[in-house]
């Protein structure tokens, strides 16, 4: 038999890879996200895996009850609000046009990270 092994993306990888996406992103939807320069990205995804480590969990926990009444869809709106949050604590050189947009951004964001974590893994 077979054992799968699932190995986690190092903390710096993640990083690298939030950054380039948040860059392209806005460069793709420049109507709904601005980000001023690359710098700014790299500190708005450092934020981003500090908030997703420390705040996440907590309103993940709080917003159980509408998760599971939403049978899940409600997570999407916690992912919108880290990033949301992220946003206003980056402040001017990382913004969002509405919170439509940083749920929008979120959820692109976690399928490129699902498809780059599947990837690392495979390739390991």
């Amino acid at each position: 038999m077979k054992e799968i092994k699932f190995k986690r993306m190092h903390f710096l990888q993640r990083l690298v890879i939030n950054a380039i996406t948040l860059l392209a992103l806005a460069g793709f939807f420049s109507q709904g996200l601005h980000i001023d320069s690359i710098f700014t990205a790299f500190i708005a995804a450092l934020i981003l895996g500090v908030l997703n480590a420390l705040v996440r969990p907590v309103l993940q926990l709080l917003a159980l009850p509408l998760t599971i009444l939403t049978f899940g869809l409600f997570g999407l709106i916690v992912n919108g609000t880290v990033l949301w949050l992220t946003a206003a604590i980056v402040g001017k050189g990382f913004q969002f046009t509405s919170f439509g947009w940083a749920v929008l951004i979120s959820i692109i964001m976690w399928l490129v990270n699902l498809v780059v974590s599947n990837y690392l893994a495979r390739n390991d």
